[in-house]
């Protein structure tokens, strides 16, 4: 069950930041012994690795709080953060159970991709509802989902269960509110 719950909060948190999971994974692996993690995931805690996926978080976040620019982003996230979920779920399950099957990998993308294409539907309603002043405010709100959602994973497994529902919550009573602020046209 643990494994389950690491799982879900890894690959929906790639699939709001791809990078960011990976970041805090590799980032526990090298300096606590929190996530151990096996030796075919351990290139995750390597410096140089670490070093890249910080500068290509600096660029997500920066990227995504740019109306416009956001939308391009989310045309290459839904690429990386599959890739990025898969990742994350692989590593972070074999630093559960010792294993990392592959399956677990194909499972962590699937539910990457999910997570990613309703964020970029959630985005494309923030950003015409708002004329995309919105953006960086929903990017914010998506980067911290995805830090807790990385950190209930890797430190608290059953918080992902809260964390996920809160998101669902937040997601559907802010849309629900900018579905009420739409104009409505009259012929």
């Amino acid at each position: 069950m643990v494994e389950v719950l690491v799982g879900l909060g890894l690959a929906s948190a790639a699939g709001l930041n791809a990078y960011l999971p990976l970041l805090v994974l590799g980032l526990l692996a090298r300096f606590t012994d929190l996530v151990p993690l096996p030796q075919a995931w351990s290139w995750l805690s390597d410096p140089v690795c670490l070093a890249v996926l910080a500068v290509l978080l600096l660029v997500e976040v920066v990227a995504d709080k740019v109306p416009g620019v956001d939308h391009l982003n989310d045309v290459l996230g839904a690429v990386v953060r599959p890739a990025a979920g898969g990742i994350a779920v692989g590593a972070g399950t074999a630093s559960t159970n010792g294993d990392g099957e592959w399956w677990t990998v194909v499972l962590g993308a699937a539910l990457a991709l999910v997570v990613t294409v309703g964020k970029s539907a959630a985005r494309a309603a923030v950003n015409a509802t708002t004329i995309g002043t919105g953006a960086p405010v929903a990017s914010t709100l998506e980067d911290g989902a995805s830090l807790a959602l990385t950190l209930s994973a890797l430190l608290a497994p059953a918080l992902v269960l809260v964390a996920l529902v809160t998101l669902v919550l937040t997601v559907w009573l802010v849309a629900r509110r900018l579905a009420r602020r739409r104009p409505t046209i009259s012929a």
